[in-house]
């Protein structure tokens, strides 16, 4: 099938130029394969690949291929007959060609495509999709990749990703399509010229906005400090300066920095090596800047502004945050807030992934709050509010997994850096008038509650090899009879391919260990990677370090061995 796709490609006389040049530029073999040798794939969020030429690439065929085939499934699971898609981008090279792809195929197949005239957040997207009552939502973004990287999440009427139910039925439409490059579609002059193209603007921004100035659990406490509190912002050339300078301006914040350089959308994203909030030297220039002015905090939002990452002030340096870190403090926050102020619900309920760390249901279990935990994907946690929402069993009030992803008010269905941005502040103006930082606070509940430390380690596979080694690597632990990691006993292996604990099945194997701590493997949904998660808890900041390298230095020689380098 590899050649026969590579044959197809070559022989195809309507190729944009970029994508001929860039098919004709192939020389090895290897390179062919690696472009043809699949489709690419849908993942944890969606699609994302390498831009150019082929079927394992990011290109308008792929795009129309995905769109098509949304489509069509749309055309058979929606009753109504006027049928309604809103559609975002970001910053990414080719980002708004991809977007007007989209809506062309959509206009194709008679369906209405509610485009953003300029670059927006992933959580705006959402946001529409719900104000609108669409039936889905598409977000061209490959999120925190590196720059050669473009990519697509799709959304349901919920303004959540796409459900397991949702994307099978999805790949089923896909897998009929035998040939991606003679699907019908127009170009976007001639979508335009139809009924079915209508563009979004900045109503819909101020919208969005009041809700997240709604969220806010101590506003005049905030006004209060709005010209102490110091922090400098850095979209890293993505969306997120669209409305995080905003969002903090509503709440009465004058003192926001934003980084200049990275201020301005560019797909290159020339400042960074990778425009990822949790890496710390993503925050190299903002960090500069923090010195200048001595901010209070830092914080830093991906291209598409779903992920957040956040830097505070600790002594004369910062301290960037780990994923889980930050969650817990904007958990403990949201608890310690509403129940000072007497409305923390009875049936309240946080939702976090089965790879985040348990400090979150140490600290709901004192506040009487109940945990549930969601596969990996914020998609998941969108489902259980919908199911929340319908059934009034329950009232949401926090969800976060530790790849920086976190959502605090329910209009929004996915993550959510933007409201999440204002939260920060205003937790870190709250404490500042107490005369305490983050960093007193997250000391306080690590004596209070443990010391939890928790790392992913990421490992590239690349291509075809690399999806081999990554598959053998998985049953190599699936079957392998591991009775301790380290010096630490195991008490129980989870293989969540089997759907276990009422959950789908998912490609991951948890450790699970005498004293506590844990370790998960899963492979990545978006990336050439597999990821391995270690948590940990001690009675000491040294006790838990001592036992993180000894769980690490189990992960280093499983990956030495999947490497072939034992």
């Amino acid at each position: 099938m590899m050649q026969v796709r590579y044959q197809r490609w070559l022989e195809a006389t309507h190729l944009p130029l970029p994508l001929y040049e860039d098919l004709h530029s192939l020389s090895q073999q290897s390179e062919i394969e690696d472009r043809f040798y699949r489709y690419l794939p849908f993942g944890t969020a969606g699609m994302r690949g390498i831009m150019g030429a082929g079927t394992n690439r990011m290109n308008i065929f792929t795009i129309r291929r995905a769109v098509t085939a949304m489509a069509r499934y749309m055309l058979q699971t929606v009753k109504q007959d006027s049928k309604h898609v809103v559609i975002a981008y970001d910053s990414r090279h080719g980002s708004r060609q991809f977007a007007e792809e989209a809506a062309a195929v959509l206009a194709h197949h008679d369906v209405h495509a509610h485009l953003f005239s300029a670059l927006r957040p992933t959580p705006l997207l959402s946001f529409a999709v719900r104000k609108l009552n669409a039936d889905g939502g598409i977000m061209i973004t490959a999120s925190h990749n590196p720059p050669q990287y473009n990519g697509m999440k799709l959304y349901g009427a919920d303004g959540g990703q796409l459900p397991p139910h949702a994307s099978e039925g999805m790949l089923r439409e896909m897998t009929l399509i035998e040939d991606e490059l003679s699907l019908p579609s127009m170009s976007w002059q001639q979508a335009c010229m139809t009924p079915y193209i209508h563009l979004l603007g900045q109503e819909m921004d101020q919208a969005y906005l009041a809700q997240v100035k709604a969220l806010s659990l101590n506003p005049s406490k905030v006004k209060a400090m709005g010209d102490q509190l110091e922090v400098v912002y850095t979209p890293l050339h993505g969306t997120g300066s669209t409305l995080i300078p905003q969002a903090l301006a509503s709440l009465g914040l004058s003192r926001v920095h934003e980084v200049e350089e990275q201020s301005q959308p560019d797909g290159s994203f020339p400042t960074v090596s990778v425009p990822n909030p949790e890496e710390t030297a993503a925050f190299a220039l903002a960090l500069n800047e923090a010195k200048i002015y001595g901010a209070d905090m830092v914080i830093a939002t991906d291209p598409d502004a779903d992920r957040i990452g956040v830097a505070i002030s600790w002594g004369d340096q910062y301290r960037h945050l780990s994923g889980n870190e930050l969650g817990v403090l904007l958990l403990y926050y949201v608890l310690s807030q509403r129940a000072e102020q007497g409305n923390l619900p009875l049936n309240g309920v946080i939702c976090k992934t089965i790879v985040t760390s348990e400090m979150g249901c140490a600290l709901a279990q004192h506040y009487g709050v109940k945990v549930e935990e969601t596969l990996t994907g914020f998609k998941f946690i969108g489902e259980k509010i919908g199911d929340y929402e319908r059934s009034g069993s329950s009232t949401f009030l926090f969800g976060y997994e530790e790849s920086y992803g976190y959502l605090i008010g329910d209009f929004v269905r996915d993550k959510d850096a933007v409201q999440t941005a204002a939260l920060c502040a205003e937790m870190a103006a709250v404490y500042k008038q107490e005369g305490k930082t983050l960093c007193d606070i997250l000391a306080e509940l690590q004596q209070q509650y443990g010391y939890y430390q928790e790392e992913v380690c990421s490992y590239e596979f690349i291509g075809r090899k690399g999806e081999g080694q990554i598959y053998e690597l998985m049953e190599s632990l699936r079957h392998s009879p591991v009775t301790q990691i380290g010096k630490i006993p195991v008490q129980r292996k989870k293989d969540y391919r089997s759907g276990i604990d009422g959950l789908p099945s998912a490609e991951v194997i948890k450790f699970q260990l005498t004293d506590q701590s844990w370790l998960a493997v899963r492979p990545s949904g978006t990336e050439p990677k597999i990821k391995f998660y270690v948590a940990v808890v001690g009675r000491s900041e040294e006790e838990a370090q001592a036992k993180m390298e000894e769980l690490k230095s189990f992960v280093t020689s499983c990956v030495r061995e999947a490497s072939g380098l034992d």
